[in-house]
């Protein structure tokens, strides 16, 4: 198509056309090449770019830090995970800053631009934990948490919110300690039922919803979550007390895995709802067991849902910046370009940390 486009284009210009003509023409080159470019940006899939390829790793959930200049990332190597902090501008790792057990790959979150929390059974009993992100002394912030729980959000007054897993009747459940790598469905564990539980500073407890992966909006006055409807999980908003619940997004879907941008005006998350656009392409054949992740954007008001990526891969635990880009793990296939570029000659397979710029109305 270039080479025609280039021919037609010199054939025109030796006509020497009119004053007139040549606006004329002008236009038209505009047009034709805005349809040159559309036509490339087709095949090109979703111009998401890599940030991070070390071979041979699992690199997952980045989460960046406040000040929108490094990130939090789960590595895992041989059966090995670590939680490593990044720099967000080319993904280059700084330093290790976890890597106890599984509960921390789970909750590992950032408490303001310099330390991090996490829970953790290294003292017998699980706790809640406060690090100093480049190194230094632990303080536990809650002591003696009964049960399995997941997903804490510290909220402003000093309560916490969880995810408290409770096995499901006559369902065999996996132990704890056993999990040992980080993997693409957290929302999710099999034998388990999950409720969003709020957690006092005296250690009062109060059940808010049935739900899994909380996140706290901005200004701390609302949760944005994912329930369970069967086979399938649907977002959900509501205050920080329980009350006033709205449900988001419906479907035979999978949503899940929402994070606030950081104005409080839209929501990022997972889902496999892009499928059902493939199946039709395909003739209709859908199915319950969709294949395809990708990250979706919707209003806090459940206007504007917008798909954002539209690779054949699994994309998730998105993850927003304040430089107009949502970064996120996926699997999708790495080109020798992009090994060269990272100066990386072993295996490129499995996941790895990549970013997209956000459309101009979100951004």
């Amino acid at each position: 198509m270039k080479q025609s486009f280039v021919s037609l284009t010199l054939l025109l210009l030796l006509s020497v056309p009119s004053a007139s003509q040549a606006a004329d023409l002008m236009d038209w080159l505009e047009e034709a090449g805005k349809a040159l470019h559309t036509d490339e940006s087709a095949d090109a899939g979703d111009h998401a770019s890599l940030l991070t390829l070390e071979p041979g790793e699992n690199e997952m959930y980045p989460k960046v830090s406040p000040d929108g200049n490094h990130l939090l990332v789960v590595s895992t190597h041989r059966g090995k995970s670590v939680i490593s902090q990044r720099m967000l501008e080319n993904g280059d790792p700084i330093n290790v800053v976890g890597d106890y057990d599984q509960q921390v790959m789970d909750s590992a979150a950032w408490y303001g631009p310099d330390k991090v929390t996490f829970l953790s059974y290294r003292e017998n009993s699980l706790d809640l934990w406060e690090k100093p992100v480049d190194g230094g002394s632990v303080r536990k912030l809650y002591r003696r948490l009964d049960g399995e729980l997941r997903f804490p959000v510290l909220l402003n007054n000093g309560e916490m919110i969880v995810a408290r897993m409770t096995p499901k009747h006559g369902t065999a459940v996996g132990h704890r300690g056993r999990q040992t790598e980080a993997t693409f469905i957290d929302w999710d564990r099999r034998g388990y039922q999950y409720n969003l539980t709020l957690i006092t500073e005296q250690g009062a407890e109060k059940v808010l919803s049935p739900g899994s992966n909380p996140a706290l909006s901005p200004d701390g006055s609302r949760l944005v979550f994912t329930m369970q409807d069967g086979h399938f999980w649907h977002l959900f908003m509501m205050n920080t007390d329980g009350s006033d619940l709205v449900q988001l997004t419906s479907g035979e879907h999978v949503d899940a895995q929402p994070v606030w941008s950081p104005d409080g005006s839209w929501i990022a998350f997972t889902s496999n709802r892009g499928d059902e656009d493939e199946d039709d392409k395909d003739g209709g054949h859908s199915s319950k067991q969709q294949r395809n992740w990708d990250i979706w954007l919707i209003g806090r008001d459940g206007s504007n849902l917008t798909r954002l990526t539209t690779n054949k891969a699994s994309d998730g635990a998105p993850s927003f910046a304040n430089n107009g880009r949502i970064y996120f793990h996926s699997d999708r296939k790495v080109s020798r370009e992009e090994s060269k570029s990272h100066q990386v000659r072993g295996r490129t397979s499995g996941f790895h940390i990549w970013t997209i710029l956000l459309p101009a109305k979100v951004s």
